[in-house]
């Protein structure tokens, strides 16, 4: 079984590079501050691929046996919001029936997804080491997609499977192994009801709501997010499939705000989840791990990930 974690591209280094070897982790994820600024956190990780000291670090990773992949939000970079002014047509239209730059973009408009695709190529190939898997997802908000008259029939996750479908299909004209994560996340939990994904779209279930959700229908929501699980895996398939979850994310548990908090991984828990993941078929197991830096070890000292991999190696 394959395992990733994934951190803040400042937040890597040779010590955080060593761990996950020793820890026999197979992958550096590298993941952009998400958020509704998430466009402008990707474009500063593609101005880092020209900073030496970055890529050494990553030629590294590289050396030491790490596969390397970038996951972010993306949709906001992948349309540029100052195409606004000249073709609002491009972006969404909200609940009211505005057309509005905040999240995403519209789905059923044929020059937008000519914008989005080309723009998806190209970023592709400017990610410094990345294998052939891609992670490409919608704006990071709620109540964040299109609207309008012929988006309206279209479900969230139609709208990302669109997406998805539009961006592989332009990056494979230069890379034919190329695949694509669907994030099946909050509003995109449920598999897509009137888009065909393509064969090179796996899964990719991230239970963000079951750390997030407060107040009396808590209980509900994480059961109802646990029970998308099935449905997914049917619809997507086994092969290629993966949790990303949140037992490391740091930035989680100090509310995306530093200095980081003091963390302490819920073991119980963690085994707990694997396990259950293990059993419903997952063949890849990530986790956040943002906020684990150089400034959280001189705050608190060396981070213990031995847990997320002895989980994984239980039967």
């Amino acid at each position: 079984m394959k395992t990733s974690m994934l951190f803040h591209p400042d937040e890597i280094g040779i010590k955080q590079i060593n761990r996950l070897v020793d820890a026999n982790v197979s992958v550096l994820g590298i993941h952009p501050v998400g958020g509704p600024k998430a466009f402008e956190s990707l474009k500063e990780l593609i101005l880092k691929f020209k900073d030496p000291d970055f890529k050494k670090i990553l030629d590294y990773a590289l050396s030491k046996g790490l596969d390397i992949e970038y996951e972010f939000h993306a949709a906001s970079y992948l349309l540029p919001r100052e195409l606004f002014n000249e073709n609002p047509e491009l972006f969404r239209m909200n609940e009211y029936g505005k057309r509005v730059t905040d999240f995403n973009f519209c789905a059923s408009n044929p020059e937008t997804l000519k914008i989005v695709a080309k723009h998806g190529a190209e970023l592709a190939e400017q990610l410094y080491g990345n294998n052939n898997n891609f992670f490409f997802w919608m704006d990071d908000g709620k109540n964040a997609y299109c609207n309008c008259p012929k988006c309206k029939s279209l479900t969230p996750s139609d709208q990302q499977t669109i997406m998805l479908n539009a961006i592989l299909s332009k990056i494979k004209e230069k890379n034919p192994s190329a695949k694509m994560a669907y994030l099946a996340y909050c509003e995109t939990l449920a598999p897509p009801t009137n888009v065909t994904p393509q064969t090179d779209i796996f899964l990719e279930y991230a239970p963000f709501e079951k750390y997030t959700t407060e107040g009396e229908n808590t209980s509900q929501v994480i059961k109802n997010e646990q029970e998308m699980v099935s449905p997914l895996l049917e619809f997507f398939g086994a092969e290629n499939s993966r949790v990303l979850e949140y037992w490391y994310d740091n930035s989680l548990y100090s509310k995306w705000e530093k200095p980081p908090k003091k963390f302490k991984v819920n073991i119980d828990q963690l085994n707990k989840d694997v396990a259950y993941y293990k059993n419903k078929g997952f063949l890849h197991i990530s986790t956040f791990a943002c906020y684990l830096g150089d400034d959280y070890e001189t705050l608190y000292g060396d981070v213990d990930i031995t847990p997320f991999t002895d989980a994984i190696k239980n039967k």
